[in-house]
């Protein structure tokens, strides 16, 4: 990985973690949200290598996919506040309703992503498309990894 590559997810990591660790208020939690974003874009235009015609078709049809993917994060997020908020007092009833909003928008997370997975074929070559979801992947890792260290885990009773 170059170092421009590693500097971009450094960035994003803390990005993150600052964001959580500090349990932000709404704003910074927009200004969070951007900064992934633009760093996310920049991740992914650093490692997929597009011709200018390629970026052309590619880039926005990322646009409409990472606008449908930010309300499945915001779902996310507002499941990891309220998680965060209750975890010392959670009733069983409302651990089981945390846990099925966090499943009902992992499934849309992999509707979004199998829905586009036609619209970016037809623009770039199957070897590209793979690379574009492995590069993804790989951001969905760094900042799962990152907010699970940050996220506490409910104590047995």
């Amino acid at each position: 990985m170059s170092l421009i590559r590693m500097l971009l997810v450094l960035l994003l990591v803390i990005s993150v973690r600052s964001g959580f660790a500090g349990e932000a208020a709404d704003e910074s939690l927009d200004i969070l949200r951007d900064t992934i974003r633009v760093n996310k874009k920049a991740i992914v235009d650093v490692n997929l290598t597009l011709t200018d015609a390629e970026a052309a078709q590619f880039w926005p049809i990322y646009e409409r996919y990472q606008t449908e993917l930010t309300g499945v994060n915001d779902r996310l997020v507002k499941v990891i506040e309220d998680y965060t908020t209750h975890f010392r007092d959670l009733s069983d009833q409302k651990a089981l309703d945390l846990i099925g909003q966090y499943l009902s928008a992992e499934e849309d997370r992999t509707k979004i992503r199998r829905t586009y997975l036609p619209e970016f074929a037809k623009v770039l070559p199957g070897r590209k498309v793979a690379r574009f979801y492995q590069i993804e992947n790989k951001i969905d890792a760094i900042v799962r990894y990152d907010l699970a260290a940050e996220i506490p885990v409910i104590e047995e009773r």
